[in-house]
């Protein structure tokens, strides 16, 4: 019987299921990650151990369900924000995560220019640190990384994108829900909005392909089920 695996990538750890056709959960696995937390305030992923026990978890659910699965899906952290070299796939920096507040300022900062208005009809969400605009464009203040995300040497993107290029060797993509909260895409053109992007100095060389939620969007590597292989 068909079986799809899928994967929860969580705050704390994450946790795969295979499950069959008929609903079965048949093969489980979970594995926690580390938290860092540099300042006060401040918190952050390591995007490699990220995807190290994303792995752990996925090849021990597969070896206990003693089947292949037929696909695999992804549900993550939000709002997170990974930085990654498009050649290599090597991250740039630490992911920075969904709780993290240093740019409560900045947030601040456009409430009081009256921003928060239009950045509200356009996208559905509040300016607040919360989300993942504020979080790049932090990232994007080093001057050596913001000429390669303008250059498109590098990508961007929340949990799921860093976890796609890394299962396809380099598809970068994000779908709707996802993209949808970054402060980034506006709702009415159901895609990345230029002015939204211009306020956050964003380029959009460096944000994925938008796409369907569910449907076939590559083919995960074969290395991926080789235990050790990164």
């Amino acid at each position: 019987m068909t079986a799809i695996l899928a994967l929860d990538q969580g705050t704390t750890g994450s946790t795969a299921l295979v499950v069959r056709q008929d609903g079965h959960v048949i093969g489980r696995g979970y594995r926690e990650f580390t938290q860092y937390f540099p300042e006060p305030g401040w918190v952050e992923h390591d995007p490699l151990e990220i995807l190290r026990v994303s792995l752990e978890a996925m090849r021990e659910a597969v070896a206990q369900g003693g089947v292949r699965p037929s696909a695999l899906g992804i549900t993550n952290q939000r709002e997170t924000v990974v930085l990654w070299d498009r050649r290599t796939l090597a991250p740039v920096a630490r992911a920075i995560v969904w709780q993290d507040r240093r740019t409560a300022a900045r947030c601040r900062e456009l409430r009081e220019l009256g921003l928060e208005p239009m950045i509200r009809s356009r996208t559905g969400l509040v300016c607040d640190p919360y989300f993942s605009a504020t979080k790049l464009e932090w990232l994007l203040r080093d001057a050596n990384l913001r000429a390669a995300a303008e250059r498109g040497d590098i990508a961007a993107g929340t949990v799921e994108s860093w976890l796609v290029a890394r299962l396809t060797g380099g598809l970068h993509v994000s779908d709707h829900t996802n993209a949808s909260r970054t402060l980034l895409y506006g709702l009415a053109a159901r895609g990345w909005d230029d002015e939204l992007l211009g306020l956050f100095s964003v380029p959009r060389a460096v944000l994925p392909e938008i796409v369907p939620s569910a449907g076939v969007l590559g083919d995960v590597r074969e290395s991926t089920w080789a235990s050790g292989s990164p």
